[in-house]
């Protein structure tokens, strides 16, 4: 049995503070199950989950290619199944068993219960996707589904309503997705659960629906050939199609942190960062990720977020619509967290004729950057503080606080932070973009190589 967590997302539900490079699961805003007062992602807190389960072992993490480092960075060690391009659930389950077949020698006839990544609930809620794939081949269904007991008759939530049912699961008779008030009420006097997006298959399935779009189920050549698969959910070509489904219920907490006022009823404190709040405010949390203070007076049913992209004022009520009014917004992530440390965009300016770019970065003690070089921009260095090994051209050169360095067009260069490293970094060019960084390793032991230098 294998586990598999999907973290897509466009990262706009949780703006300003998620972009499409830090979407919401990698905020640091809840809370470990262990700990109540360390603070952590929802990746994190899962993944803790996970191994505390012993399933770590067996997972993965399915997520873009622009999200690979920041999962290293949070969840060290985790397999990650990375896809070139958005393609919605349905290929990303494909690609999932394709890597599972390919790199971990997974069975075709084993099964993967895939899960999204960001559930806020507890460690026995594992132990109930445990029991998908041995429900799944006694049942004979074409998949399987975990459903939790409803506390209140939501209507933000999809519900799936019993058909027949066994011992230890129930075949499904329908889905129903948000229903209103009413029908929401009948549905929990139907005995119908919460549909919370956690679903099992088998693998060889899976990989003859790759082979049936014509492209190869191998890790590799799904890789390259995506975007021949269609932009389809998962829930619309399987689920919705399939003529036998069968699910297990889940009777513990569970909830979706898929808005703002759903996260702020799990967050430990009304405010984060500098902020001063009166004692008049009610029901109002406050999340500050900038340096300069907020200051909120006699607010009532409020979220204020602060970050680096933007700032969020907005009725809790109305926080389900941050997507849709954000959905427009294409500059480039101001906050960015990376493997090795964060970079923050302090000014970002094009011309037709020349671009520049300046960004703080702070990198981890111990980490580095990759040996790259830049074809059209050049950059100016200025330490902040701590220190630091420049390695430029085959020049090793100490950076500290106060230290400038120029690095011009096409020189090989990488950083490795010693203690406390932060500088800032301005490039200038005719192209400030990733399209111009042009790795060559990331591996420190490499770039001191002879050959390399």
């Amino acid at each position: 049995m294998y586990y598999a967590l999907l973290s897509g997302g466009s990262g706009k539900r949780l703006w300003p503070l998620s972009n499409s490079v830090r979407p919401k699961q990698y905020l640091k805003l809840v809370n470990r199950e262990t700990n109540s007062m360390e603070r952590c992602s929802m990746l994190q807190r899962v993944w803790d989950q996970l191994t505390e389960a012993g399933m770590a072992e067996n997972t993965i993490i399915t997520a873009g290619k622009e999200q690979a480092e920041l999962i290293q960075s949070q969840a060290p060690g985790a397999r990650t199944a990375l896809e070139p391009a958005g393609r919605d659930t349905f290929g990303a389950v494909l690609l999932t068993c394709a890597y599972l077949h390919s790199c971990m020698d997974a069975p075709r006839e084993d099964y993967v219960a895939v899960m999204p990544v960001d559930p806020f609930t507890e460690r026995v809620y594992f132990e109930t996707v445990k029991r998908l794939g041995e429900v799944v081949k006694r049942s004979g269904a074409e998949a399987g589904l975990m459903g939790v007991t409803p506390s209140y008759p939501a209507t933000k939530y999809g519900y799936m309503l019993p058909g027949e049912r066994q011992e230890d699961y129930f075949l499904i008779q329908r889905f129903v997705e948000k229903p209103g008030e009413e029908q929401a009420e009948e549905l929990l006097r139907q005995g119908a659960c919460w549909n919370c997006g956690v679903f099992c298959v088998q693998i060889g399935d899976m990989l003859e629906r790759a082979e049936a779009y014509g492209v190869p189920s191998d890790y590799e050549g799904l890789y390259r050939n995506y975007e021949r698969l269609p932009g389809i959910s998962f829930d619309y070509e399987v689920l919705e199609k399939a003529k036998r489904l069968a699910a297990v219920e889940f009777r513990g907490f569970w909830k979706d942190l898929g808005t703002w006022d759903a996260m702020a009823e799990q967050m430990s404190t009304d405010t984060m960062g500098k902020v001063v709040m009166d004692d008049r405010c009610q029901n109002t949390q406050v999340i500050n990720e900038l340096e300069c203070p907020v200051v909120v007076m006699g607010t009532r049913d409020l979220i204020v977020a602060a970050g680096q992209d933007g700032i969020l004022v907005a009725e809790k009520s109305q926080t389900g619509r941050v997507k849709e009014l954000t959905e427009t917004f294409t500059s480039r992530p101001m906050f960015e967290e990376r493997r090795w440390g964060t970079l923050e965009t302090l000014d970002d300016t094009e011309t037709p004729r020349l671009s520049t770019l300046t960004r703080k970065i702070r990198i981890h003690d111990g980490m580095t950057s990759s040996y790259h070089y830049h074809k059209y921009r050049d950059e100016i260095w200025t330490v902040l503080g701590g220190t630091g090994e420049l390695i430029l051209e085959g020049n090793r050169i100490l950076l500290t606080q106060g230290k400038a360095v120029c690095i011009r067009k096409n020189q090989r260069h990488a950083v490795k932070a010693v203690h406390g490293f932060e500088y800032i970094e301005i490039h200038v060019g005719t192209s400030v973009g990733n399209d111009d960084i042009h790795r060559i390793t990331f591996e420190w032991d490499e770039i001191e190589r002879s050959q390399i230098l």
